[in-house]
Parts: C-alpha cells; sequence; structure tokens
C-alpha cells in the first residue's frame, strides 16, 4: 500500500495547481478522482461552487467530514523537479499543504461505509475560500466533527489556530512639486509612513498577536509631493478578543495632517480556532491512538489559519497529523 499510497502523491504533486490558476485546479480534481476511482471503486462528484471546481467524496450529510484543498500557493515552476524523493523525505509544490493529507485521507476511506463521512477538497484555501466558505459552513453545520489532514511540523494535533485579518489602508493627500512648493502639498507616504509605527505598536507577542504592515505604495514621480499611499496589513492572534482590539484600532486610525484622509478596507478573514472548541475531539483523538498502540499523538496552536477556522464555529475540529509516517513531508 506504501508505494501506491506514495505514487498517488506523486501524480497529484506533478500537476501544478496555484490557486490562480483555475484550469490546473481543475486538471488536479481530474487527477485526484482517477486515483478515487482505482482506490475507492467509484468517482467522486466534482462539483461547481462559484466558479471554482470542488471534489466531493460520500455523504452529503456526513457525520465526520475529511476536510482538504488541492490548491498551492506555489506559481508555477516553483519546483525543478517537481518531484523528488531523498530518503524519507519527499518535496514538491503542496506536498505538505496539503496534498498528501488528502491522499491518506482517501485510503483511510477505502473499505468504509461512505453513508456516514464526506472528503471534501476545495481548491481556493490559500487565497482565503472566499468561493468555498458558505459550502463548509453548510456542511459542517450538520456534521459530529471535522478533520483536517494538514501536518504540522513536529507531529503533532493542531488544537489551536489563529484567525486572519486582512486590511489594506490608502492614505489621501495633496500633490505638489517637491521643489517649488512643497509646502502646498500634503504627503501621503509622511502620514502612511506614521500609519506603519502606529500598527507595530499594536502587538502583543505575549498573547501571539502579530501586526504586520506587508506590502507598501506611494508616489508617482520623484519630484512630486504624494497624494496616495496604500498599504496592506496581516494581522492574526489566537483570540477573537485580540483580533477585535486590532480590528477597533486600525478603523480608528487618525491622520496627523488635518488635510489627509484615511480609507481602511478588509477585516477578519478566518476566527481563530480557539482550544477550547477543540478540547473534546482532541481527548477522542488521544483515547483512539491509545487502542490502536500509537505513541501519545501531542498537541500544537499554529499561527497558519486553515478552512478548519470556519468549522469551528458550528463544531467539533481537529486538524490532524501524519499518522503513517511515510516520510517527512516538505512544502
Amino acid at each position: 500500500m506504501i508505494n501506491s499510497l506514495v505514487q498517488d502523491l506523486q501524480a497529484l504533486v506533478e500537476c501544478e495547481s496555484p490557486t490562480s490558476d483555475l484550469l490546473g485546479c481543475a486538471k488536479v480534481l481530474e487527477v485526484a478522482n482517477e486515483i478515487t476511482a482505482r482506490v475507492i471503486g467509484s468517482r467522486a462528484e466534482i462539483l461547481e461552487v462559484n466558479a471554482r471546481p470542488v471534489y466531493w467524496l460520500g455523504s452529503k450529510t456526513p457525520q465526520v467530514l475529511i476536510l482538504t484543498h488541492l490548491d498551492t500557493v506555489w506559481p508555477i515552476g516553483s519546483f525543478t523537479p517537481l518531484w523528488s524523493v531523498n530518503g524519507d523525505v519527499a518535496t514538491g509544490p503542496g506536498i505538505f499543504d496539503m496534498k498528501a493529507g488528502f491522499i491518506q485521507g482517501l485510503y483511510a476511506m477505502r473499505g468504509q461505509d461512505l453513508s456516514k463521512v464526506a472528503l471534501i477538497a476545495t481548491t481556493d484555501e490559500e487565497t482565503g475560500s472566499a468561493t468555498s466558505r458558505q459550502l463548509i459552513e453548510d456542511v459542517s453545520k450538520v456534521a459530529k466533527a471535522v478533520l483536517v489532514l494538514e501536518a504540522s511540523l513536529d507531529g503533532k494535533l493542531k488544537i489551536g489556530r489563529k484567525g486572519t485579518s486582512t486590511y489594506q489602508i490608502n492614505v489621501f493627500g495633496r500633490a505638489a512639486h517637491a521643489g517649488l512648493e512643497p509646502e502646498k502639498g500634503v504627503n501621503a507616504t509622511v502620514e502612511i509612513s506614521q500609519i506603519v509605527t502606529t500598527l507595530i505598536g499594536l502587538e502583543n507577542k505575549d498573547l501571539g498577536t502579530s501586526v504586520v504592515p506587508t506590502v507598501m505604495n506611494s508616489g508617482t514621480t520623484t519630484n512630486t509631493v504624494p497624494a496616495l499611499a496604500s498599504l496592506d496589513v496581516d494581522s492574526r492572534s489566537f483570540t477573537l478578543a485580540e483580533m477585535k482590539r486590532v480590528e477597533v484600532a486600525i478603523r480608528n486610525l487618525k491622520p496627523s495632517h488635518p488635510e489627509a484622509r484615511i480609507e481602511v478596507t478588509g477585516g477578519i478573514n478566518r476566527p481563530p480556532l480557539e482550544i477550547a472548541a477543540t478540547k473534546e475531539l482532541y481527548e477522542k483523538c488521544e483515547a483512539v491512538a491509545v487502542k490502536l498502540g500509537i505513541a501519545p499523538l501531542g498537541s500544537a496552536s499554529v499561527g497558519g489559519a486553515s478552512d478548519g477556522n470556519f468549522a469551528k464555529q458550528l463544531l467539533p475540529l481537529q486538524s490532524l497529523r501524519n499518522h503513517l509516517n511515510i516520510f517527512t513531508p516538505i512544502a
């Protein structure tokens, strides 16, 4: 079984599927369905949800939902070769996040009664699940548990995840000639730089709250006072209270110049997966491990979010490690 599982993983990895490549995402689901037909003996249904393909195997009203995705963050051509194995380590785009998880979930379903379980693979997870979020929330309402098969680096069960927020801040000033009459301008670059300092001050490392200015743009020419500046912000926290604190602060940013104007868009995307929401299911997983003779699984809280952050609002949820220990997956 191990050899066939690894071969199937290779087939998925060699089918590149960055989120932005809709054709690539459709193709990787075709490959997944060919594998499904061989492993399960029947094909999954490929749905179109808001113009994006979604893989669905099993019940439409599952008691257990196995949640995966087959899109990746890697642009086409990021890896040469696409697939390589060195000892017990396989490398390629999307192995860790999360094509290996899909393959393991699929093989775990072989020979099982599919009337009470579903395996879903979306294709927009890496960019926030804008098109698939409603589907995930709807099916989670009827499930008793959700398993998110995304591995953790040290093999523990993920029982906590930070929530994510993204913001774009635009500052509107007034252009003027930088040499002849700079005093007539309102410098948007100066304003945005002061905002960066304010944002950094919103972090709380003790609580795991990060506020990270990422992409910034301003100005048009070297001799013009910039009339417009923009800034993207990534903020994450383990608690919703912290996320709301940061959001209130960002939405209430004030310019230092009375004639400058600040516009904020965006907000909370994925709420945090707080440990209290996963405690019961985690304890059940540890109990099952004991029955199977597996060493204690252990737990971890991580900074990355997943579709499980949506589902956790509705039912117990767990992100599972790589139980088969076939290889140590890398990105």
